[in-house]
C-alpha cells in the first residue's frame, strides 16, 4: 500500500510511522453476526460497483470502533486495513473548525467579531468567523487557478495569492457559498492567534489528546496511492498528491480509519481536553439557510448536515485527487460511521459512510440509558413540577439529573424546552422557541411561589389564577 513511484509526492515528515492501535471491539460490544454481514456485504457492493482499488470503513458505538474492515487492495486484517493513511479532503475542515472553536471558548476571539480584526488579510476580513465556518461569507468557492488540489501550495505563499480576480462572489450573511478559501483564512488565524503553524497546533491540541497518531499533514506509510480511474474503461492512473501549502486548512491532511473513528467518538461526546459536548452540539446547530428546494442539507459551524431516514446526521465529505471520504455522526444514536477509499470518483464514500449508519440502526437500534433516580433533588425543585399554564394552555415541568428542567405542552402541540441552571437560581433555555430565554420562578412575600416567568411569559398554577399577576389581569367575575 505504500505510494507508487509514478506518482509524484511530497516528502515524508521525519517521525517514524506510529503502531496501530486496536480497533477490534471487546467480546461484549461486538455486533451481531447479521450486523456484521450486512457491514461487509454494503462495503463489498460499494467498492466493487464504485470500481474502487480499495476501500475501509468502521462504525463506532457508545465511544467505541465495533466494527473495520477493508476491501481491495488493502490489508484484510481489520486493525492493519483501519492503520493505512488516506486523504481526507474537506474533513479537515472540521478539524480546522474544531481548532476555531477552541480559541473562542478560551476567549481569544468572538465567532461575531470580523476576520479581519485579528488577521490581516486583503479579501475576506470583514466577514466573522461565524460566517466563514458556515461559508456564509459570499467568499469565491475555490482558490486563485490552477487547480488548487493538483498544484504545489508554493505557487500562493501568501494570503493575497489565495484569492482570483473576483474574490467576494455574494454579500456577507445572505447564503450559503462553499468556501474552500475561506478556510485557508481561518487557518490563518489560527497561526495568528496562537503564533506556530496552522498543523502544529493542530497536532498538539487537537489530534495528540484524542489518540489521533497517524493522522499527519503529508502521507507517511502504510498509505494508499491515489488513483483516478478510467470511467469506460478498467484501467487506472496515479493522481498528484501535492502540498497545497495555504489552502491545507481546507484539505490537506491524512488519516486512518482508526483515528477518524477516535474522531467520531469525540463529536459524538466531546472531550473537555479538546472541546465541551456543548460547544460541539453548538457546532452541529445549522448556521446557514439551506439551499432552495434543498431542505435536507444544512451546514453547522464547520460540519455538514443532512437529515436521512427521520434522524439528523452531523459530518463532513470530503474529496482531493486520487481519494474520497465520509464521516458522519448520529448523536441520538451515539452512532458514527467512517469511509475512505483511494479514487477520485466513482465510489460513494460519504453515501457508505450513511449506508453503515442506517444498518446498524436497523439490525441493533440503541438501547435507552436505564432509567435511574437522582442520587440527591433539591426539595424546592421538586415542588416546582407539575402542571402550569401559559393563559388556558397545558404545561408539564419535569425535574431530571443533572440538574436539569424540562417543559412540555400537553397534548404535544406548542413550544417546549428543556434548560440548565443558569445564575441566581434562574435557568437557561436550550432548544427551540426559547432557546437562550431565562425561566425563573417568582416568588411573593410569604416566600411561596407566585408564578414562573419565561422571558414574560407567565405560567400560573391554574389557567388565569385570580391572585397571580396575569398580564392584563383577569375578569373580577371569573370563569361562567
Amino acid at each position: 500500500m505504500t505510494q507508487s513511484p509514478q506518482s509524484p509526492q511530497p516528502p515524508q515528515p521525519s517521525q517514524p510511522p506510529q503502531p496501530s492501535r486496536a480497533v477490534e471491539p471487546a467480546p461484549d460490544e461486538e455486533l451481531l453476526p447479521a450486523t456484521r454481514r450486512a457491514l461487509h456485504h454494503r462495503l463489498a457492493v460499494v467498492q466493487a460497483e464504485g470500481r474502487a482499488p480499495s476501500v475501509v470503513a468502521a462504525v463506532v458505538r457508545d465511544g467505541r470502533t465495533v466494527w473495520a474492515a477493508g476491501r481491495g487492495e488493502v490489508p484484510q486484517d481489520a486493525g492493519a486495513a483501519a492503520d493505512v493513511q488516506y486523504r481526507i479532503g474537506s474533513l479537515t475542515k472540521t478539524l480546522t473548525a474544531v481548532g476555531v472553536l477552541r480559541l473562542r471558548d478560551e476567549g481569544l476571539l468572538d465567532l461575531g467579531d470580523p476576520v479581519g480584526r485579528h488577521l490581516d488579510t486583503p479579501h475576506g476580513g470583514e466577514a466573522t468567523v461565524a460566517q466563514l465556518l458556515a461559508h456564509t461569507g459570499g467568499l469565491a468557492a475555490e482558490a486563485r487557478g490552477p487547480w488548487w488540489e493538483r498544484t504545489p501550495g508554493d505557487l500562493r505563499p501568501e494570503l493575497a495569492d489565495v484569492f482570483g480576480e473576483e474574490p467576494q462572489k455574494h454579500p456577507r450573511g445572505r447564503r450559503f457559498h462553499y468556501s474552500n478559501p475561506g478556510f485557508a483564512l481561518l487557518g490563518a488565524l489560527i497561526e495568528q492567534l496562537r503564533g506556530e503553524p496552522w498543523f502544529t497546533v493542530l497536532r498538539r491540541e487537537v489530534l495528540l489528546p484524542l489518540g489521533m497518531t497517524r493522522t499527519t499533514a503529508l502521507p507517511v506509510a502504510p498509505h494508499a496511492t491515489g488513483w483516478a480511474v478510467h470511467p469506460y474503461a478498467d484501467v487506472r492512473q496515479p493522481e498528484p498528491a501535492v502540498d497545497t501549502g495555504r489552502m491545507a486548512p481546507a484539505g490537506q491532511v491524512w488519516s486512518t480509519a482508526a483515528d477518524l473513528a477516535a474522531f467520531a467518538a469525540f463529536l459524538l461526546a466531546g472531550d473537555d481536553r479538546v472541546l465541551s459536548a456543548d460547544t460541539l452540539a453548538e457546532m452541529r446547530a445549522p448556521a446557514s439557510a439551506p439551499e432552495p428546494g434543498d431542505w435536507d442539507t444544512a451546514f453547522g459551524l464547520g460540519t455538514q448536515l443532512i437529515r436521512r431516514r427521520g434522524r439528523l446526521l452531523a459530518g463532513h465529505s470530503g474529496s482531493m485527487p486520487g481519494f474520497v471520504a465520509g464521516l458522519w455522526t448520529s448523536p441520538e444514536e451515539r452512532l458514527a460511521g467512517v469511509a475512505l477509499a483511494n479514487a477520485t470518483s466513482g465510489v460513494r464514500a460519504a453515501g457508505l459512510a450513511a449506508d453503515l449508519l442506517d444498518l446498524v440502526a436497523e439490525h441493533e437500534p440503541p438501547l435507552p440509558a436505564p432509567w435511574r433516580p437522582m442520587p440527591d433533588a433539591d426539595p424546592e425543585l421538586v415542588a416546582l413540577t407539575g402542571t402550569w399554564h401559559w393563559g388556558t394552555s397545558g404545561y408539564v415541568l419535569r425535574l431530571h439529573a443533572g440538574p436539569a428542567l424540562s417543559l412540555t405542552p400537553l397534548g404535544g402541540v406548542g413550544r417546549g424546552s428543556r434548560f440548565r441552571p443558569g445564575p441566581d437560581g434562574t435557568w437557561l433555555g436550550l432548544e427551540g422557541y426559547f432557546a437562550g430565554e431565562t425561566l425563573r420562578a417568582v416568588r411573593g412575600p410569604d416566600g411561596s411561589v407566585s408564578h414562573l416567568d419565561l422571558g414574560t411569559f407567565v405560567f400560573t398554577r391554574e389557567p388565569y389564577e385570580p391572585d397571580a399577576p396575569v398580564p392584563g389581569g383577569t375578569d373580577a367575575a371569573g370563569w361562567r
